[in-house]
């Protein structure tokens, strides 16, 4: 009787859907465009809008352009891993061009607010959800008043509604901190979170 051979070659990485999410204020976008400079295999999903294209934005790099009725036609065709609208115009992420990257066999991330972290846990059980922090109350209100378009009632609807997403923190899978002027360390947890989930004994199956 012929004995089956052993073989260690077992690790075979699923590509992962990730999702950046967090207070508004915490550094979503510049943590993102940190980690791009790492040159890892990542897709970053390029959200769909029907708005108008803004000076020096190009359609398929910033965002996919559409018409109200061209996106109400994905909508019906169920093109959309998830939609919403945000002043007035449509928003939302094509499921075609997260099918393509993880066919090619890339990791795909992407950046969404706590609520549509919460959609996507719904939508994809098997999603990496990863919450961004200050590392203090200070520091996220000096990062807010940097912006110097925030009102005292702007900052009072800001804190509550941060009261009401620090709520959905269980439902994610990682805290990362992301502390001012220290933003590569909050980039490196990220990819050893990345790393991590590779090495899963049982990997996370994503469907679309």
């Amino acid at each position: 009787m012929q004995k089956k051979p052993v073989s260690f070659d077992l690790l075979k990485p699923e590509p992962l859907l990730i999702v950046i999410s967090g207070p508004s204020g915490v550094g979503k976008d510049a943590t993102l465009q940190a980690l791009k400079t790492h040159d890892l295999p990542l897709h970053y999903v390029i959200t769909a809008t029907t708005r108008l294209p803004r000076e020096g934005e190009v359609d398929g790099k910033d965002y996919f352009f559409y018409t109200k009725e061209e996106f109400e036609q994905m909508i019906d065709n169920d093109e959309l891993l998830e939609h919403a609208i945000v002043y007035e115009d449509y928003k939302g992420i094509p499921k075609q061009q997260i099918r393509e990257a993880m066919q090619s066999g890339l990791d795909v991330i992407l950046r969404v607010d706590v609520q549509g972290a919460a959609k996507l846990r719904e939508l994809c059980p098997d999603a990496v959800l990863i919450f961004l922090l200050p590392s203090s109350n200070e520091e996220w209100h000096d990062r807010l008043n940097h912006r110097r378009s925030e009102t005292v009632q702007s900052m009072k609807v800001r804190l509550e509604t941060v009261k009401r997403e620090l709520e959905y923190l269980p439902m994610f899978d990682y805290m990362v901190v992301n502390e001012h002027n220290k933003l590569e360390e909050a980039v490196d947890t990220i990819i050893q979170i990345i790393n991590v989930e590779h090495h899963r004994t049982v990997p996370r199956k994503i469907t679309l």
